[in-house]
């Protein structure tokens, strides 16, 4: 819903303003730490590792615990309704 400054029937510019200067800080920083996380995982990389483990390992450890049980259970339940049998362990 767009704010309307009762005294003067106008859009508040000054609000308006504040929220569009704060966005843009965000989005600066924003790219600023993606180019650091770009760089770090472009480092591990050259040290050997593969950076798309490296970023499912930090999806796991943000996940609780018991969510990670509880996906490692229905992910067994529907490899094994299909035949597929693998060992899941991300606990």
């Amino acid at each position: 819903m767009t704010r309307i400054n009762p005294n003067h029937g106008k859009i508040d510019g000054e609000m308006l303003r504040g929220f569009v200067e704060r966005l843009e800080r965000l989005h600066e920083q924003h790219d600023a730490i993606n180019k650091d996380m770009s760089a770090i995982y472009n480092e591990a990389k050259s040290a050997g590792y593969e950076p798309k483990y490296i970023k499912k390992i930090i999806k796991l450890r943000a996940i609780d615990p018991d969510k990670i049980s509880e996906h490692n259970e229905v992910l067994k339940m529907y490899c094994n309704a299909i035949g597929v049998q693998m060992q899941f362990d991300f606990g």
